[in-house]
C-alpha cells in the first residue's frame, strides 16, 4: 500500500509539474516592454531612435529570459517533487500501518482460532466501515461453522448410539442363552431370531444413513420424474390406515430413486405415527401443481397431538417423538423399534438437494402435514452444491 500510494502520487505530481511547464512555456509575453520600430530597448510609451545595427531587439531579450526561468522552474519543481515523493513515502508507510494494524490483528485471531475454540470472534470495534463489516461477516461465518461441527458432533454420537443399541441386544440374547446349559432347540431358535431381527435393524440405520449421505452430497443427475405415478405405485402398501387420494398430474426434475426415497419415507412416517389399528386412522395424499407450475406432494396423518415446540426437530437426525429405544406396546422383544429416527431427515436432505421446500404442520386434532414443493421441470436449477448455497434456510417449519 506505502509503495502504491507513493507511486500515485509522484505520477500525480509529475503530471501537475509537467502542466505547469507547458502551460508556462506557451504563456504570451507580458507587455511591460515591447520592441519599436528603428529604435532599441525603451519603458513602456517612449520611443527611443536607432537602427537596424543597434541593440538587440525585446523579443530576443525576452525569449532569454522565458528560457532561464522555465529551466530553473524545471530544475526546481524537480528538487521540490522528490522532497515530497520522500515525504509521500513516509507519510504512506505510517497511514498504510495504521490502516493495517486492525488486519494484522483479524489475521492474527483467526490463526488462533480452530476446531476446538470455534467460540472465539473476531470482534472488531470501530466505525461501520469495510474492515468491520468483513470482520462481522467473518464472525458470522465462525458462528454456522461451530453449529454445524456441534450438529456434526451430535449426529455422531446420536448414530453411535443408535448403532450400539443393536449390538448390545445381540450380545445379551447370546450370552443368556450361553448361560443356560439346558436350553432347548425353540430357545435357541427364538434367541437365533432376535439377533437377526437386531442384525436386520442395524442394516437399515446403516442404509437410512448412506441414503441420507448420498442426497446431501447434490444431485449426480438429472431426469424427468412422474412423481404422481411413483406416489400411485406406493400406495398399496400403505396398510393399517383409511387412504384417501387425490392424484393430480405432477412431474418433477430429479433424481428418480431419491424422489421414490422421499415418497417411501413420507408414507412410512405417516402409517407409523398414526392411530392404533382398528381406531380410525387415516392418511390423506395429494399431488399436482400450484400456480407457478411447481410440482407438490402432501401427505397428512391421523395420529397423537404433537406440541407445537416439538414440530421444529422433527427433520432433525434421530429425532422421535414420545419415549426413545422402547418397542412399541404389542411387539416382541428384539422386534423393529419404532423407525430409526431419519426418516424426515431424509425427507429434507432430499428436497434440499433438488432445490425445493418442505413445511411441516402439526394438526390441533393430532396428527402432522408434510407439504414438499419441487422446482418446476423448466426452472433452471445449477448444479447441486450452488442449489444447496442457495437455499438457507430451507425447512420453514409451522
Amino acid at each position: 500500500m506505502t509503495l502504491l500510494y507513493s507511486a500515485l502520487f509522484v505520477v500525480a505530481g509529475a503530471l501537475l509539474l509537467g502542466i505547469t511547464y507547458v502551460l508556462a512555456a506557451h504563456a504570451a509575453p507580458g507587455q511591460a516592454a515591447r520592441t519599436v520600430e528603428g529604435g532599441g530597448l525603451a519603458p513602456d510609451g517612449v520611443t527611443v531612435p536607432g537602427g537596424a545595427d543597434g541593440p538587440p531587439t525585446v523579443s530576443v531579450v525576452v525569449d532569454a529570459v522565458r528560457a532561464d526561468q522555465l529551466h530553473e522552474l524545471l530544475i526546481e519543481g524537480g528538487i521540490a517533487l522528490a522532497v515530497m515523493a520522500l515525504g509521500s513515502v513516509a507519510l504512506g508507510w505510517v497511514m498504510a500501518g495504521r490502516v493495517l494494524s486492525p488486519l494484522r490483528t483479524m489475521a492474527a485471531t483467526a490463526r488462533s482460532i480452530s476446531a476446538e475454540n470455534l467460540h472465539e470472534r473476531l470482534a472488531v470495534a470501530g466505525p461501520d466501515d469495510e474492515l468491520k463489516a468483513m470482520a462481522d461477516t467473518f464472525d458470522d461465518v465462525l458462528a454456522r461453522l461451530a453449529g454445524a461441527f456441534e450438529a456434526q458432533k451430535q449426529f455422531v454420537a446420536n448414530a453411535s448410539h443408535e448403532l450400539r443399541t443393536p449390538l448390545t441386544l445381540q450380545q445379551a440374547v447370546v450370552d443368556v442363552t450361553l448361560a443356560d446349559p439346558d436350553a432347548s432347540e425353540e430357545v435357541l431358535r427364538d434367541a437365533l431370531r432376535r439377533v437377526r431381527a437386531a442384525g436386520q435393524e442395524q442394516e437399515r440405520l446403516i442404509d437410512a444413513l448412506l441414503t441420507l449421505a448420498r442426497s446431501q452430497r447434490g444431485l449426480e443427475r438429472r431426469e424427468f420424474v412422474d412423481l404422481t405415478a411413483i406416489v400411485r405405485e406406493r400406495l398399496p402398501a400403505v396398510g393399517g390406515c383409511r387412504v384417501e387420494a387425490r392424484l393430480e398430474p405432477a412431474s418433477a426434475l430429479g433424481d428418480p430413486q431419491l424422489i421414490e426415497r422421499l415418497v417411501v419415507n413420507l408414507a412410512e412416517n405417516a402409517v407409523r405415527h398414526n392411530l392404533p389399528a382398528g381406531e380410525g386412522g387415516w392418511v390423506s395424499v395429494w399431488t399436482g401443481v400450484d400456480a407457478a407450475g411447481r410440482p407438490g406432494l402432501r401427505i397428512e396423518n391421523s395420529g397423537p397431538v404433537i406440541p407445537a415446540d416439538q414440530a421444529a426437530g422433527l427433520f432433525q437426525p434421530f429425532r422421535r417423538l414420545g419415549p426413545d429405544r422402547v418397542a412399541p406396546h404389542g411387539r416382541g422383544r428384539g422386534r423393529e423399534r419404532d423407525g430409526v429416527g431419519l426418516g424426515l431427515s431424509i425427507v429434507a436432505a432430499v428436497v434440499a438437494a433438488h432445490g425445493g421446500r418442505v413445511w411441516a404442520r402439526t394438526r390441533s386434532l393430532g396428527g402432522l402435514t408434510v407439504e414438499v414443493w419441487l422446482p418446476c421441470c423448466g426452472a433452471g436449477v445449477g448444479a447441486g452444491t450452488d442449489v444447496l448455497a442457495s437455499l438457507g434456510p430451507a425447512l420453514p417449519l409451522a
